[in-house]
């Protein structure tokens, strides 16, 4: 298994969400009778997934996601810089994750939206605004913030499951990659 998660109070941040922070409310190293932690975070810091709602008007939110499309086959491939169609056209993956410091352009989002069920990259937002409602508007579920230094580029199985935030637009992800399974 790999895991594939930033972890959260170290990981990207994207520029102008909130950063997350904690607050140890008890200690049992302060004589309390257990270690209590408060957490303040954006529903996107570290690695997370988007819900239509996101950029969609009355779109679903994340508790109303299909976790079918978080978790099964899945390739990694390498990618750097823009990703356009042309990049993505011969790839026929059901979830695809992106390997490197990339973001789509709205002409791949509209390949990858007609063929897969999960978009994943490395980077703290797939793409623009264009590419979110593209994607998300075919409810594709958008993962970002991955951590794919130790996922060589081949077929995996894929589990990357939101917390249940109800009506939120977003929601941290622990996500792995199981090795071994087959073609995707």
């Amino acid at each position: 298994m790999i895991d594939i998660t930033q972890e959260v109070f170290s990981g990207a941040v994207y520029p102008g969400d909130t950063p997350p922070t904690y607050r140890r409310v008890t200690s049992l190293e302060k004589g309390d009778g257990c270690t209590l932690t408060d957490i303040s975070m954006c529903a996107h810091n570290g690695t997370h997934i988007d819900a239509p709602a996101h950029f969609i008007r009355g779109g679903k939110t994340v508790e109303e996601i299909d976790l079918s499309r978080c978790v099964g086959r899945c390739l990694v491939r390498d990618f750097a810089g823009e990703v356009r169609a042309e990049d993505v056209e011969g790839i026929a993956a059901e979830r695809l994750l992106l390997r490197g410091a990339c973001t789509l352009t709205e002409g791949a989002a509209r390949v990858l939206a007609g063929r897969c069920r999960l978009v994943g990259v490395e980077a703290q937002t797939v793409g623009g605004e264009g590419v979110h409602r593209i994607l998300l508007g075919a409810e594709v579920a958008v993962l970002e913030g991955l951590d794919l230094r130790g996922a060589p580029a081949g077929a995996y199985i894929l589990c990357a499951l939101p917390v249940k935030l109800g009506g939120s637009d977003g929601a941290p992800v622990r996500a792995v990659l199981f090795e071994g399974e087959g073609n995707v």
